[in-house]
């Protein structure tokens, strides 16, 4: 038995976790001074509550401990696992893979930790690779191979409306350009973002996320995002895209928890896209 696990920054949703049977190590969130795990204390719509009104609250995030991943480790060795594939948000954006690897050193299992460089729903995406690997019959070594080698080829596409919120945290360069309305349009692979120019439509915006996600013309994997139920018109704007392109597109819808919307803040939609490999 192979076991999967990953953190909640990966968004990765329902319908891969009861289908891989994945472990997700929730992230630490405090908002407005209450410490929460995210995904078992706070759901994404209790998070986004938080801002009805107008309301902003603080919020802050914090990495898992190692011995959060130790008990995860441990429960999947009880389970039969002798091999355990843990993959996680990038080395440069937190901290949580160190965690892992401390974790990794504690227990029998043979651990491969991998590093996605990459975050939110790009790390499920990671994730996906590798336990279809598994699924088909691979081993460890392959899945973890797998999932290493398509992280540079996962794509993102999307909004930040909330420009003042995503910029506090310092994770956005504050010179960026914007649109009209104060939207900024930002695609590429990996921490390579570029700014494109932004629609001044809900329809116009969508048209150019797509674009970037069918541009290779091959068949993808891609996961939409719904954030704040004010992006669900994008959310179902770009799902009717993919619908209705020329390639084949196997998509799920994940939700952005408050691990990566404590970084882009509400208004935020689109979503990731990689080269489909696997069958």
């Amino acid at each position: 038995m192979i076991g999967l696990v990953t953190d909640s920054t990966s968004q990765i949703p329902e319908v891969l976790v009861d289908r891989y049977d994945v472990r997700v190590v929730p992230i630490f969130v405090n908002v407005d001074g209450s410490e929460y795990r995210e995904g078992v204390d706070l759901s994404a719509d209790d998070f986004w509550n938080r801002f009805a009104d107008g309301r902003v609250p603080i919020v802050k995030t914090a990495q898992p401990s190692p011995g959060a991943f130790l008990n995860v480790y441990r429960e999947l060795e009880a389970a039969g696992a002798t091999e355990i594939i843990s993959v996680h948000v990038g080395e440069e954006h937190s901290g949580t893979i160190n965690s892992a690897r401390l974790a990794a050193e504690m227990v029998d299992a043979e651990v491969f930790v991998v590093d996605s460089g990459t975050a939110s729903f790009g790390v499920a995406c990671c994730v996906w690779e590798a336990a279809d690997v598994i699924a088909a019959g691979g081993s460890a070594v392959e899945a973890a191979k797998q999932a290493t080698e398509i992280a540079p080829e996962i794509g993102t596409a999307f909004i930040i409306q909330a420009l003042s919120f995503a910029m506090s945290g310092g994770r956005f360069d504050p010179e960026l350009p914007t649109g009209s309305d104060g939207v900024v349009v930002l695609a590429g692979h990996g921490s390579n973002l570029d700014v494109v120019a932004a629609s001044t439509t809900v329809d116009g915006l969508c048209d150019q996320m797509i674009e970037r996600f069918l541009a290779d013309g091959g068949p993808i994997r891609a996961g939409i995002c719904l954030a704040d139920p004010a992006t669900l018109p994008f959310t179902l704007g770009l799902e009717q895209r993919l619908r209705d392109a020329d390639i084949d597109v196997e998509m799920v819808r994940y939700r952005v928890g408050p691990s990566i919307a404590a970084h882009t803040g509400p208004g935020t939609a689109g979503g990731f896209w990689y080269p489909r490999r696997s069958s």
